[in-house]
């Protein structure tokens, strides 16, 4: 089973909600709820995945090396969509850390680029085929 869903902390809950309503349609999410206090996407055409919550931070510094969260990693079924993501990142001036590539040090096969986005959060869009 999938993991049932995820809550991030962000110091600017606006400003990440904007980034992220961009972001995860490409992703193949959609929006599942905005209030004044949280936002939320699921995975689109109801397929099976994990639901992403989005809170305001009540203290910012968000460090990827310290514990908790590390980074994360979105699987798309192609390597076209790794490509289209690693272009909005670039077009939106974020921090690339890795351009679409081969990595072959994990399981095979593994294409995939890694960009920061709000706050500092290492974000990571993967494609487990070879097409």
């Amino acid at each position: 089973m999938p993991l049932g869903h995820l809550g991030i902390n962000v110091t600017d809950l606006s400003a990440a909600q904007s980034y992220y309503d961009e972001l995860m349609p490409l992703l193949d999410y959609a929006p599942l709820l905005s209030t004044a206090d949280q936002f939320a996407y699921l995975p689109a055409d109801n397929k099976p995945g994990t639901y992403i919550f989005f809170y305001p931070a009540d203290v910012p510094g968000y460090v990827r090396t310290a514990p908790g969260l590390q980074h994360l990693a979105f699987m798309v079924r192609t390597r076209t969509a790794v490509d289209r993501v690693h272009a909005w990142a670039t077009t939106r001036g974020d921090e690339i850390i890795h351009a679409p590539q081969e990595f072959p040090q994990y399981p095979p096969p593994y294409y995939a680029t890694f960009w920061t986005g709000p706050d500092g959060i290492m974000l990571e869009a993967v494609c487990h085929k070879n097409a």
